[in-house]
């Protein structure tokens, strides 16, 4: 049997052993997860088949046609950014407790990497990470951290040697949300909701047995979540004239049917079919490279046409409403927790300003793209060998 007969096989079964549209998410995901239909290049055990990533495509749209409940909507940063991590850097009890319950969404997790002094220099952190026995201790603060104010898992880049140079001087932690120590501010978006949020540690704890990777490795062990989180950001692979130019291609219908669309309007759309169409085959081949582990460099291609595209498309969803692109409606503190809730053209067009700063600039994208794909000289780096508490900082 074919690989691709095997995941039908599957597919069917599972849809026949439980009704998508019926069943209880937890228990449709979890069945999901027990058959290899998670994250079908995982190993077998892992949520995954050991077959090639792209037969995910294959599975998520048909349980996608059938009704499914979603895995990345319930804990994106889990299911995209988490369990490549954990496989990749986690112990065997580590993935024996974290990825069914990350993949079913009864597990949130977030990821704490960013401060306020480190943005795009996120190895120039500062939030301490001090051994304390069988433990570590933390103590500093993280900002711009998605869903925390829902999550029962953090992972956290922390500085455990101020003496050696800043990539040099990071261990990277799995940590409990909800024990005293943790405190979690939402910060409040432009679109009404507090999705993002900042966070305070004082005297957080959590043992060495939830350390990823060596003492002193949590530069490496990071990329393997930064590149993953550009791929999950930027990956996507939507069915064809779906998505985001699909909402726009249906505003663009609406005028056709009420007289006022003009030549302008139907040379803009088409200019961004391409684009999305270009951008989702090039999604396509990335994902049929891709490994496990730390993705290659097509994962910040993805990221920053996604970014720059997005931007564009609502943009012009907006100009299509005219002066009822006004009209926010409900406009009151919340989270979005939903690609649903994020959907109207007035609330995805803010909420889109966000895409070409979150899970890496732009401007850093452009720099990796230099560097690794195109070999130019990279940035003038004064203080790669420098210890970090040489380095002068704001």
């Amino acid at each position: 049997m074919s690989d691709e007969a095997t995941v039908d096989a599957l597919i069917d079964q599972l849809v026949s052993d439980l009704d998508p549209r019926q069943a209880p998410p937890l228990e449709f995901l979890g069945r999901q997860y027990d058959l290899g239909l998670g994250w079908v290049n995982f190993p077998v055990g892992y949520g995954g088949l050991g077959l090639s990533p792209k037969l995910q495509t294959r599975i998520n749209q048909r349980l996608a046609d059938a009704g499914a409940p979603s895995a990345y909507w319930r804990n994106p940063i889990g299911y995209g950014m988490g369990a490549p991590t954990v496989l990749t850097h986690g112990s065997e009890e580590q993935k024996q407790r974290c990825l069914r319950p990350l993949f079913t969404g009864e597990e949130i997790w977030c990821q704490m990497f960013s401060e306020p002094g480190a943005g795009s220099d996120v190895a120039g952190l500062s939030t301490r990470a001090v051994r304390d026995g069988d433990e570590w201790v933390f103590n500093g603060q993280k900002v711009w951290t998605s869903l925390a104010h829902l999550s029962r898992w953090g992972m956290l880049v922390a500085r455990h040697d101020t003496e050696q140079p800043k990539h040099k001087g990071l261990s990277y932690f799995v940590i409990d949300m909800h024990q005293p120590g943790v405190e979690v501010r939402p910060l409040r978006q432009m679109t009404g909701s507090a999705e993002f949020n900042e966070i305070y540690l004082t005297d957080a704890r959590t043992p060495d047995s939830e350390r990823m990777g060596e003492v002193g490795d949590g530069w490496r062990v990071a990329l393997t979540t930064l590149m993953n989180e550009r791929v999950a950001i930027g990956g996507v692979v939507p069915a064809k004239g779906s998505g985001t130019i699909g909402v726009a291609t249906k505003a663009y219908r609406a005028r056709v049917s009420n007289g006022t669309a003009t030549a302008a309007d139907r040379d803009e759309l088409m200019k961004l079919w391409v684009r999305a169409e270009v951008h989702r085959l090039t999604n396509i081949r990335a994902s049929e490279m891709r490994k496990i582990g730390v993705p290659g460099p097509e994962g910040s291609v993805g990221k920053l046409e996604q970014a720059d595209l997005n931007k564009a498309i609502w943009s012009f969803a907006m100009n299509l409403l005219g002066p009822a692109g006004m009209l926010y409606g409900e406009y009151s503190l919340g989270s979005a927790e939903s690609a649903e809730e994020a959907t109207t053209p007035q609330r995805a067009f803010l909420r889109s300003r966000a895409n070409s700063i979150e899970g890496g600039t732009t401007e850093v994208m452009k720099n990796i793209l230099g560097e690794r794909v195109l070999g130019l000289p990279g940035d003038v780096r004064t203080d790669k060998e420098q210890s970090w508490s040489a380095v002068p900082r704001n």
